[in-house]
């Protein structure tokens, strides 16, 4: 009996659904591993990194993105009571949240309306089409809130999820430079900017460095979410 070829083999665990789940542990594992290596180097971020190891295999051995998701999806549920669970620091923190208040709603706006004009302003002066307008703006917003804003807004919101997959990543990886370069070192106002501006990606940073970071991150990251539901929709209902 011969042995069975190896090109059999891969077929049959390409369409595999542990196949996809695996990958994507593995690959994060690999990006966890260099960035403890590193000192926790911002831009040796393990997301980032687990993307490009995902995207260079799938290329390579030509897996269809659809076939390796029906394993990651497994994953992507977990978004949810990951999202959840960022009550535990918020809870830890509630006497520093509730001290700072006014001042932690009066950032969220801002940042909200500065992060939604100013995608929109440059798409604007780029030549961005009106679609492409509606899909910039809530690039800010985790991903399931924006997809939804966007599709209200008459977008395209699979263009939205990429944007928002790259703001966080830019976030989570650019912004304790830019903070540190501003010289901002209160850890409110440090989680507050990178939840606003970087969403879930750039909150698990914050919680990684700093728990009130961390804390003024979810609150800031969930704020937002709500902020620019609700504000984007009658912006864009006034101007276009």
């Amino acid at each position: 009996m011969n042995p069975p070829d190896l090109s059999e083999i891969w077929v049959y665990l390409s369409q595999r659904p542990l196949t996809g789940l695996t990958l994507t542990l593995v690959a994060y594992a690999l990006g966890d591993w260099l960035y403890e290596k590193s000192g926790h180097y911002p831009l040796l971020n393990p997301v980032p990194i687990a993307i490009a190891v995902i995207a260079g295999v799938l290329w390579v051995t030509g897996i269809p993105y659809q076939d390796y998701f029906e394993g990651a999806k497994f994953v992507h549920f977990l978004l949810g009571p990951a999202t959840v669970a960022l009550a535990i620091p918020l809870y830890q923190q509630l006497d520093q949240l509730k001290r700072s208040g006014p001042a932690l709603i009066a950032g969220v706006i801002i940042g909200a309306a500065c992060a939604s004009g100013a995608a929109v302003g440059f798409g604007w002066i780029a030549g961005a089409s009106e679609q492409t307008l509606m899909s910039l703006a809530p690039k800010s917003v985790t991903a399931p809130i924006a997809m939804g804003i966007t599709e209200q807004l008459g977008g395209l919101p699979s263009l939205t999820a990429v944007l928002v997959i790259l703001t966080g990543i830019t976030g989570a990886v650019l912004g304790p430079f830019v903070l540190n370069l501003v010289k901002i070192k209160d850890w409110r106002a440090r989680g507050l900017a990178m939840g606003v501006a970087g969403h879930g990606i750039a909150t698990a940073r914050a919680l990684q460095v700093n728990s009130i970071a961390g804390a003024f991150a979810g609150i800031a990251m969930g704020l937002n979410g709500l902020a620019t539901a609700i504000l984007l929709p009658i912006i864009f209902g006034l101007v276009f």
